[in-house]
């Protein structure tokens, strides 16, 4: 389990990033899922990336992570280039990703999820076996650290709520990740009191200074949550703004294309596409 030390400067610009992508492609046959993309994640702030259905956003974050292998362009982590060949490799080199389906194993306890594929073990004689124990007692300090509302970390995931599955999910994130978080749409299956409650354990993740990259597609969130927003359109990225120097309608203009970002604009007839049109 790893511990941050890291603490963000509070409202203040930086230009440390832990992560940069630069240039990432990926076609499918003959779509563009990814065109160009780029994405940059300053240290310890969150960073939101939204677009429509389709913008190519969970093609990003799943080229990113290792589930898909990008076709062109380059990933920076902490100024080192890396491509993961699967999401094994994204994890140990300090990645965390929640999806929308938490990968949670529902007849398991809260400590065998937030273990699970890293299980404490001990030696009994010529034998390993699993450290119940240690992983009980780890397991509780991680969701006292984030103040998860669980019955017990004995309790078995099937008896949680949507919005205590999510905490729990969000937990083994944080208590893994060394250097980003990524979230994918954390509250799009909650009710609002839920919703709330992430919400809340998502700011305490900044607060630690945890490096937090949240897809989502309800703006009010993101203008709540996040320190910059990046806009996706047809697998490009066409846009980015401080969280402070927008609101929900721009945002919602640039997602449509009603609005163009002149920079974003300049950059694309700069590096116009060689390749055929997505379909």
């Amino acid at each position: 389990m790893t511990t941050h030390t890291v603490t963000a400067a509070q409202g203040t610009e930086t230009t440390d990033n832990v992560l940069t992508i630069t240039g990432l492609g990926k076609l499918f046959g003959r779509v563009h899922a990814l065109r160009d993309a780029t994405l940059t994640l300053p240290r310890g702030q969150v960073t939101a990336l939204i677009g429509d259905n389709g913008a190519g956003k969970s093609t990003l974050v799943r080229c990113l992570v290792g589930v898909h292998t990008p076709d062109s362009g380059e990933v920076l982590l902490e100024g080192e280039p890396v491509r993961f060949a699967n999401p094994e490799q994204g994890r140990s080199a300090g990645i965390e990703t929640v999806f929308q389906e938490l990968a949670l194993v529902e007849d398991l306890s809260v400590a065998q999820n937030l273990f699970l594929g890293r299980e404490a073990k001990r030696s009994f004689g010529p034998f390993r076996i699993l450290d119940r124990r240690r992983m009980r007692r780890e397991a509780l300090d991680m969701v006292s650290q984030l103040a998860i509302n669980v019955p017990q970390v004995t309790s078995r995931v099937r008896r949680l709520s949507g919005g205590q599955r999510q905490a729990v999910a969000l937990a083994r994130a944080a208590g893994w990740s060394s250097k980003v978080v990524i979230l994918d749409e954390p509250t799009a299956a909650l009710g609002v009191q839920e919703t709330e409650r992430v919400e809340q354990l998502v700011l305490s993740l900044k607060e630690r200074g945890m490096t937090i990259l949240i897809i989502s597609h309800n703006f009010e969130q993101v203008l709540r949550l996040s320190d910059q927003v990046v806009v996706m359109r047809a697998g490009r990225t066409v846009a980015k703004r401080r969280t402070s120097e927008t609101d929900g309608q721009e945002l919602v203009a640039l997602v449509t294309g009603a609005v163009q970002d002149p920079h974003e604009a300049a950059a694309h007839r700069a590096t116009p596409d060689n390749q055929e049109e997505t379909s």
